[in-house]
């Protein structure tokens, strides 16, 4: 009940802010301080933006995000595929990514975005306007937990992201790479965030393809690079890299 209450709560009030609130005192101070310093800089309460949150020790990270960007952008430096399609990953990482590599970046909500080496294309993941066994190289990150759900305006579908896996896997070539990234867990489903399954689980839903590599980042925040599944501890909310390849 103690997580449960959390969650809803954090739902509504960002503990975050509110806690940062003790900072004021020292933000006032800090105003004043600068307000002396200023010259001919001209400082007024009016234009105040205080940002109370970001007074920390140490520059915070979501390590699940933080280190699939880094895991996808490595192995696609190392592939060097002449295109590379992705499905509702970071919106952030892509940007990045095509500028290295030419990329079609597909989302349920379009990315009103001109970038050059990135096309953005506005689709279902259960019906994506792709060929079947048509692309080469393919990544859906930190997405299929969320099919389904209702999160982002998707219809209601308690087997969406098993819809999702086949979908992925219809449009993998042959010699086709896919890397997906999933939370990895004690599985359930976080109504209407995600669903959390075991490793297992995701080889059993991808079993077309074949899985050749696997890494994980731990409750902790540590990262494990090119490990068994099988090696994966009992997690709460773990992150799960997945590289899958169609063998021709």
């Amino acid at each position: 009940m103690k997580h449960f209450a959390q969650r809803w709560v954090s739902a509504i009030v960002d503990w975050r802010r509110v806690v940062s609130l003790r900072y004021l005192p020292q933000f006032a101070v800090d105003w004043f301080t600068f307000r002396r310093q200023a010259g001919d800089w001209v400082v007024k309460a009016a234009d105040s933006y205080p940002c109370l949150a970001d007074r920390l020790p140490t520059t915070p990270f979501d390590p699940h995000y933080f280190y699939q960007g880094n895991w996808l952008a490595r192995r696609l430096a190392r592939a060097k595929p002449a295109q590379h399609v992705d499905i509702g990953s970071s919106v952030l990482t892509m940007g990045v990514l095509s500028a290295h590599v030419p990329t079609i970046f597909v989302d349920y909500r379009p990315l009103m975005v001109r970038q050059s080496g990135l096309s953005c294309v506005a689709a279902d993941i259960n019906h994506l306007p792709f060929a079947d066994r048509s692309v080469a190289s393919l990544s859906c990150l930190h997405v299929i937990e969320h099919i389904g759900l209702g999160r982002y305006g998707d219809p209601i579908n308690p087997d969406g992201a098993c819809l999702a896996a086949m979908e992925l896997q219809r449009l993998i070539g042959d010699s086709g790479t896919l890397y997906l990234s999933t939370p990895i867990g004690r599985e359930r489903v976080c109504f209407n965030a995600h669903r959390v399954f075991s490793p297992a689980t995701i080889l059993s839903l991808f079993a077309q393809l074949e899985l050749t590599r696997f890494s994980y980042v731990s409750d902790d925040g540590a990262f494990y690079d090119d490990v068994s599944p099988t090696s994966v501890p009992q997690l709460e909310y773990g992150c799960g890299f997945f590289e899958f390849q169609r063998r021709s």
